[in-house]
């Protein structure tokens, strides 16, 4: 199939054209029809599969037909959990919209407010945003969502995990009831499915590639560290190895990442941070830098490990491991892309082990484990033992102790039997609150001595 079989406007054909893209991926080729057939969406597919335009070229197709209402507010709106996936997709609608006229923005946290609401306030088409920035906006009543006619969900999943549940169920609720919904997410069970039963109206369903599906043009490997301080040679010796263009390191926290961009600049690493602290522009930049080639290697947290889109990434290596498996997923990810071949490398040191094991379980393999020369490690793999079997004395003491207690209820039920034949009420919770108030009983106090004289 080619873009040209999906009945696409002309004009949205020649900005396709003119992105580069000849045929369409297997979520493009599936979800653009349904789509554009009016129905609602729910579809899960691996990440780097090209699922941004699967719902952002059938939304621009229906923007380009006139509304039937007027206003100036958005007649498209995608929800996504990021800043810098928000800001990726509206440059994908501004790159598939030229010549269209189709005017577009975002609405992020990190940024000023001023330019927002002016763009808030004047005609708008497109609006990408992330859910706690739009809210914002809207508890102002600076948003006019009568206009709309298409909702995205995208990354529901992360959505979620991140706490924006209501948020997004709110921004929903002040919709029109006959929008169009779509939802895309990396799975679609338990609480996104909830989700998509509430917000979405007989949604047609794609699930193209489960999540633990391995993506098959990534390999990869696995090097045992004793210690950090081994972890962080095996991580010098790839960077130096002279087989790695461009690389993206994966670290637990934000301190983690600044320590070691520094610790690869004193060893002539050209690298960089990128976290969560740091202002909008400040990330920009910097993915900006290793997109333009001007580092070679990016130390991030989990910030980058969805919707950073950077075609000639070469390596992705895990110094630590995510403490969600799924996450593994995502991180790796970001190699791989655009039919290329990438490399996923994970360091794994003696806490990493379980989060190794739950990452196996998940992509339904084990990792290829490798070694450096030089660098092997002097400690075994750990294996899992059985859980040891209670000692004949701990066996004793547990079964004289549930004696005991079944003596002590035996006991109490028989004092229980007493009371009732002796007529008294037994104990009702909250009966407290309807109790008389006790009658006063006379008590015989016994005839005090007469003291005698002295």
């Amino acid at each position: 199939m080619e873009f040209k079989d999906l009945k696409l406007d002309a004009r949205i054909q020649s900005a396709i054209l003119g992105a580069g893209f000849t045929k369409p991926t297997e979520i493009q080729s599936r979800a653009i029809p349904i789509v554009l057939a009016g129905s609602d969406l729910m579809a899960s597919a691996q990440t780097g599969t090209g699922k941004t335009a699967a719902f952002v070229l059938p939304a621009l197709n229906r923007l380009l037909k006139a509304s039937k209402k007027s206003g100036n507010g958005p007649r498209a709106l995608v929800l996504t959990p990021t800043r810098e996936l928000a800001l990726q997709i509206n440059q994908h609608v501004r790159q598939l919209s030229r010549g269209s006229k189709i005017s577009s923005g975002s609405i992020v946290g990190g940024m000023a407010y001023h330019p927002q609401l002016k763009m808030l306030r004047g005609r708008l088409d497109f609006l990408v945003a992330t859910p706690g920035r739009l809210l914002d906006h809207m508890e102002q009543r600076k948003v006019d969502f009568s206009r709309i006619e298409i909702l995205v969900l995208d990354e529901a999943d992360r959505m979620l995990d991140m706490g924006f549940i209501d948020a997004v169920t709110e921004i929903a609720a002040a919709m029109p009831k006959d929008r169009q919904t779509l939802l895309f997410s990396a799975t679609l069970e338990g609480p996104v499915l909830k989700v998509a039963n509430q917000l979405l109206k007989s949604p047609k369903r794609l699930s193209l590639a489960a999540n633990n599906q391995r993506h098959q043009l990534i390999q990869q490997v696995m090097y045992h560290a004793d210690s950090k301080a081994h972890k962080q040679k095996l991580l010098e010796f790839h960077l130096k190895s002279g087989r790695i263009f461009k690389s993206l390191i994966f670290t637990a926290t934000k301190r983690g990442a600044e320590q070691m961009a520094r610790a690869l600049q004193v060893k002539e690493i050209k690298s960089a941070a990128l976290h969560g602290d740091m202002s909008q522009n400040k990330r920009r930049q910097m993915v900006e830098n290793l997109r333009k080639g001007r580092i070679e290697t990016l130390v991030a947290t989990d910030v980058a490990a969805r919707g950073l889109d950077i075609k000639d990434i070469s390596h992705v290596i895990n110094f630590d491991l995510p403490t969600v498996a799924e996450d593994y997923i995502h991180r790796i990810g970001r190699t791989g892309r655009a039919s290329a071949t990438g490399y996923a490398i994970s360091l794994v040191g003696p806490a990493d082990w379980n989060k190794l094991s739950q990452i196996e379980k998940l992509i339904g393999e084990k990792v290829k484990r490798e070694i450096v020369d030089g660098l092997e490690p002097t400690s075994g793999e750990p294996r899992k033992t059985p859980k040891a079997r209670a000692r004949p004395v701990a066996r004793a003491k547990s079964r004289l102790k549930t004696a005991k207690t079944a003596q002590t209820k035996k006991t109490k039920k028989s004092k229980m039997s007493a009371n009732d034949a002796s007529g008294a009420a037994p104990y009702k919770p909250g009966s407290w609150r309807k109790s008389k108030p006790a009658t006063k009983r006379t008590k015989s106090r016994a005839t005090k001595p007469t003291r005698k004289a002295a």
